[in-house]
Order: C-alpha cells, then structure tokens, then sequence
C-alpha cells in the first residue's frame, strides 16, 4: 500500500463516516497550493470553503499567531484581555455595527443569532412567550446542530436527528411573495445567505435581497445575513449584500474571519439588538480568545485595504468569463456565482460532480462537489493570475475531454 492508502485507511478505521473526503492525505501547503504525502502539488480551489481566503500559510497571519501564543492564548470570558476590545471595534467598524458577540464555529454563530433574534422578538418587538417565527429559505446551509437541521431541508443532514426544533418556516429561496405570505405579528426575523453556497452558489434574482431589506424593515423584522462562506471578500465586495446596497440588521460571519489559522465567528450588530443579553444568558468559554481575536484582527486589517476584494472582483469577471465559454459545449449545463466562486453544473452524461472532482484531482487541481451534479471552485482570493489559469486549464481539458 502506498502511503497515501496507509493514511486513509487509517482514517476510515478510527474516525466517524461523517465525510467523504477526496482521496487525498495533505501534507503542506503554501498559499494556493498544497502537497500531499507522496510530495505531489495540487491547486486548491475549494480554500476550506472559504476559510483559506487568505491562503495556506499567511505569512501576516502566522506571524499575528506567532507573537499572540508567546502572551497568552486563553482567558475564558471570565476576565478581560487586552486584544478583546479592539477585536470588537474593528470588526463593528468594518461591518458598519455597533457590537459584536464572538464565539468560535458557523454553527455557533448562527445558533447565536436565532437565540438572539428571539430574545429581541420578546424583550423588543413583544412576541408572546415561546410564539417567535423565523423564516428561512429552501436548500439552506447554516450548520448541523439539532436546531439548524430543523429547518434544513436537505435529507441527508435531517434524517434520524429529530425531534425537530419548532419556530421556523421555510419558504423558496428569491420567493419574495412566499416570504411575504409567511410574514405574520410572530415573525422576529428573516435568517438568508445572500448566496447560497452549500446549494450550489446560487446566486438570488437581481433585486431580491434589497426588496427582503425593505419588507423586514415595514413589518419591525429583523434581516439576518449569513455570510459565513459569501463574505470577507470572495464575492469582490467585503459582504455580498454590498452587490445590492443592502445593510441587514445582523451579520452572521465565520470562516475566513479566523484566516484558516484558528476558528472565529462573531455575531454583528446594532446595540439595540445585541443588548438584548444580560451576563450569564449566552456565551463560549473560547469565543474571543486572546489567540482568536490576534488573527481576526490581522484578517480584519487585511480587508480594509480592499485589495482582497479587489482581486476577487478582477480575477472573478476572468474565472466566469472563461467558466461561461464551457456552457453550451455538452458537459456544462450551467455556471453561477460572483467574484471568485462558481457553481458548475455538469451535464449528468458527463459525469456527476464526484467524478469530476475525482478526475481534477488527478490532473491536480482540487474542488470539490454538491447535491451530485455539481462542483464548486473557489480559490484563495491570494491566488495569482497564472495559476487560476493553468487550473482553468485542467478543468477544460477534464470537461471537454
């Protein structure tokens, strides 16, 4: 056996079946490129679904790392720390905020901001006791704990978890008239991605979200943006909701936010929302560690030099541009996205996304595929011209071979 089955097989006989990885065993990586244990180089164009915005190995990142685990790394909330408060700022000031509620994971976060959402809709807007809705959007992805597969519909992360958590209501996603209809005196809050990633990219109707800001803001509910995967970036603008103007009342971020390096995720919003909490009714032993804020604060300076949204617009109009001219050829039925992320639907007699990503990776270049059909390619927005160029290449010899 070679060492890469060594190492597989390894895996799959002490961890849980809950993946199903590329058979690929990573060893290093340096910004878009990673090596695997036999010492071949692959292209990455998945960047962690977004968390390597970055790149592997950062070098302002590491460095942020480097000098924070010479201080101190860990506190708990129990007691202040001096990266705390300018974490908070910063993040409040790039996303246009007041506070900011940091925890670790996307799925904490988004539990964050149900919990939250709830909480405004009894102390704030004066929903009934145990009476607050949420509605959500069909072919969402917002986590896998108990409470956000309740109001999943993919059956795969809802089958054999119930009982089910009440209180949402699920509507088509771009609907505006069935997120109209589901609006009632209960509603607290609309919960959307701008794009919805794990779905396939898909992109919303032109119009959509800007008219989901108005409608929340008549009916006194709140508009919660998930942009765990969409922001920080990859669309060519800091959020998503930017590509429409819109401003919503809570940022939901991940991902990125720690720079592939260490988990981050916060909860932005106005101090009328998030002063809802009083000490003790939520909280995260890690959430705004030391170590966690250090780099969230490198990735935060980062983005406001707009260089990296910069280069995702640019080299995101390339990436469509030459993805588009694939449609129409047999294999690609379809491509979706913005800036540097797309959604490729492959035409089934072509192959289904497995396969395709199966045949990249030989040709070195990893993406990785969705609901069967479909790959998703979303290189580290750090990625040069050239290279984005020669896995362009790859997926055009792949798609037309």
């Amino acid at each position: 056996m070679s060492t890469t089955d060594n190492a597989i097989a390894s895996a799959e006989a002490h961890s849980a079946h809950n993946y199903h990885p590329l058979p690929v065993v990573v060893a290093s990586a340096d910004g878009a490129w990673m090596t695997d244990v036999e010492g071949r180089r692959y292209l990455d164009m998945l960047s962690g679904y977004s968390a390597l915005n970055f790149g592997h190995g950062n070098r302002r990142l590491l460095d942020a790392a480097r000098a924070q685990l010479e201080r101190v790394t860990l506190t708990s909330r129990a007691f202040y720390h001096d990266r705390f408060a300018d974490f908070c700022t910063r993040l409040a000031e790039l996303c246009g905020m007041e506070m900011v509620l940091p925890m670790n994971t996307g799925a904490e976060a988004v539990e964050t901001a149900v919990k939250t959402a709830r909480k405004w809709g009894y102390r704030v807007k004066g929903v009934p006791d145990g009476m607050a809705k949420i509605i959500v959007a069909a072919n969402n992805f917002h986590g896998r704990t108990t409470t956000i597969i309740s109001f999943s519909t993919d059956p795969e992360a809802r089958e054999d978890f119930g009982p089910y958590t009440p209180g949402f209501e699920i509507v088509p996603y771009g609907d505006l008239t069935a997120l109209m209809e589901a609006m009632t005196e209960n509603t607290v809050a609309v919960l959307l991605e701008p794009i919805q990633g794990e779905a396939g990219v898909l992109v919303p109707p032109p119009g959509y979200l800007s008219r989901v800001r108005e409608l929340t803001r008549e009916r006194n509910v709140l508009f919660i943006a998930d942009e765990i995967q969409s922001g920080l970036g990859r669309t060519g603008k800091t959020f998503a909701c930017e590509h429409e103007g819109v401003v919503p009342d809570m940022y939901v971020l991940g991902k990125a936010l720690g720079g592939g390096v260490v988990p981050v995720s916060a909860v932005v919003s106005s101090r009328d929302v998030l002063g809802v909490y009083r000490p003790g009714e939520h909280g995260s032993t890690f959430g705004g560690n030391p170590l966690a804020c250090a780099v969230a604060l490198e990735v935060i300076a980062m983005l406001r030099t707009g260089e990296y949204q910069q280069r995702a617009a640019e080299l995101g109009e390339h990436l469509h541009h030459e993805l588009n001219l694939l449609v129409g050829g047999g294999a690609v039925e379809e491509v979706r996205g913005r800036g540097l992320w797309a959604g490729v639907d492959i035409a089934p007699r072509h192959g289904t996304g497995r396969e395709i990503s199966e045949k990249l990776m030989d040709r070195g270049v990893l993406v990785k595929d969705t609901h069967g059909s479909t790959i998703r390619i979303a290189p580290p927005l750090v990625i040069s011209k050239e290279d984005l160029d020669w896995g362009l290449e790859q997926i055009r010899g792949v798609l037309r071979g």
